[in-house]
């Protein structure tokens, strides 16, 4: 089983993670980057699954397009679960593209009962032909839609229940979503169902003048920080990870970082207690 405080995998640190294990109790690999046959993403994988429990972390299931489930995509992700075993396998909530083209980006979806029961048939769908649970991630958005009926964690609550599938909860997507729409994140993350919430992320954005976007390029704020701690009193103890996608810095430093998660979790729990 999967607790604790993991990093996502990246090939930078591929021969550092095996050379010095770091004080880790898990890691999140990227699906994508070992749906190959061979080669050596997959050599350093088996190497470091040998010494490390993973999760599995996709971004190219669309679950909420309108377009055919790609059960091609699912076999090959399927595949790769036998291989590597993961404690869960997770995606995000949202579309990636229409007419065969993709966006190369995570587009939000509206609120609505519709996009809910759509949602939650293709949910069912993969989770059946992957034979386990799903793990869907909120992601930060930079607009909303007008035909909306609910609020996104009103949205989540029902879809998490309705598919029953679990929730990958990013801290920072909630920041960054608040700050760009003005709501409250706290209200978001009191309003998660706890027995639902498999995983955290946290991460760092970039400020754009009056709004924000969710870069994965720096270390985690302050801000991210605060509502983590908020979220770590209310949920307990959740296994927790940091992203980072862009100037990805040494291991040690990433460690490092990780441990401001421990200590805050830590605190959390005594004094949730």
């Amino acid at each position: 089983m999967i607790r604790g405080f993991g990093l996502g995998l990246r090939p930078q640190h591929y021969t550092e993670v095996l050379n010095s294990r770091p004080s880790l109790d898990w890691l999140e690999i990227l699906s994508e980057n070992y749906l190959v046959a061979g080669g050596k993403p997959l050599y350093f994988l088996d190497q470091i699954r040998e010494r490390y429990p993973m999760v599995m972390h996709g971004v190219s299931l669309s679950i909420g397009s309108i377009e055919p489930l790609d059960f091609d995509y699912l076999a090959q992700l399927k595949s790769l679960a036998r291989r590597v075993r993961p404690g869960w396998i997770s995606d995000h909530l949202c579309w990636t593209g229409t007419a065969g083209l993709n966006l190369h980006d995570l587009m939000p979806l509206p609120y609505t009962a519709e996009a809910l029961r759509h949602l939650t048939h293709r949910i069912r769908q993969v989770q059946d032909f992957l034979e386990q649970r799903l793990v869907i991630e909120n992601v930060s958005s930079y607009v909303t839609y007008r035909s909306s009926q609910m609020t996104e964690w009103e949205f989540l609550t029902a879809l998490t229940a309705e598919a029953d599938c679990d929730l990958l909860l990013d801290v920072n997507n909630v920041y960054v979503s608040s700050v760009n729409h003005g709501f409250n994140a706290r209200e978001f993350l009191d309003a998660m169902p706890a027995c639902r919430v498999r995983q955290i992320h946290l991460a760092g954005h970039s400020h754009q003048g009056d709004f924000l976007i969710d870069t994965h390029d720096t270390a985690v704020p302050q801000a991210v920080w605060d509502l983590y701690r908020h979220t770590a009193q209310r949920l307990g103890a959740v296994p927790t990870m940091i992203e980072r996608d862009g100037n990805i810095p040494a291991l040690a430093e990433l460690v490092a970082e990780l441990q401001i998660a421990r200590d805050i979790a830590a605190h959390a729990t005594v004094r949730a207690a």
